[in-house]
């Protein structure tokens, strides 16, 4: 799979059978992908709108900032990671819509959801019986913060920091002056 960024261009339309021809301008050197491509009879394109990919910096700087507030709060990673990203995470989303299943509402279930990282679950108050007699909770799927870009990163960031204040974490610990520089400067977080 190849991935470019650019600009689409004017469309062309071809006027005797209506159908239209899309020009893309990318800012990549494309030549070797037309190269290996230009014989396919079919390619499958996506197109959507650029978003800047969070750096691994971000991710690194998360992860510490995780580590100190679930020893402060005696949690474990996974299970802050999960209540982090229930309050500031993004929904998983199919053809647009948002997915959603249900899991027997029993302690044992919401622990293993609390700490799962494979997938990641929110629960809803929606809470019924099902045919075998048993209750069952629904849980709204959200997307892993691996896959978030810089903006959904910063919402996910701040919101931690503003968890960390609130736990009494000192501003020195939650940041260096440089996490402080660059957290200004990639996400517009402000400590």
């Amino acid at each position: 799979m190849m991935k470019f960024t650019g600009k689409l261009k004017e469309p062309i339309i071809d006027y005797i059978t209506g159908r239209l021809t899309i020009l893309f301008e990318p800012c990549e050197d494309f030549r070797q992908a037309y190269e290996e491509l230009k014989g396919c009879d079919k390619l499958s394109l996506e197109i959507k709108k650029y978003r800047r990919k969070r750096s691994l910096d971000a991710n690194a700087y998360y992860w510490v900032l995780i580590g100190k507030l679930a020893k402060v709060l005696h949690l474990s990673n996974p299970e802050l990671h999960n209540m982090m990203l229930c309050k500031y995470g993004q929904p998983e989303l199919f053809d647009g819509k948002t997915v959603y299943t249900t899991i027997p509402d029993t302690e044992s279930s919401e622990k293993k959801v609390a700490n799962a990282m494979d997938y990641h679950l929110k629960p809803t108050s929606q809470v019924r019986e099902g045919n075998d007699g048993v209750m069952y909770r629904t849980y709204k799927l959200l997307r892993g913060s691996s896959t978030y870009n810089s903006e959904e990163m910063a919402r996910l960031i701040d919101g931690l920091i503003g968890c960390c204040k609130d736990a009494g974490i000192p501003d020195a610990e939650i940041a260096t002056p440089d996490e402080k520089r660059l957290l200004k400067e990639r996400y517009g977080v402000e400590l």
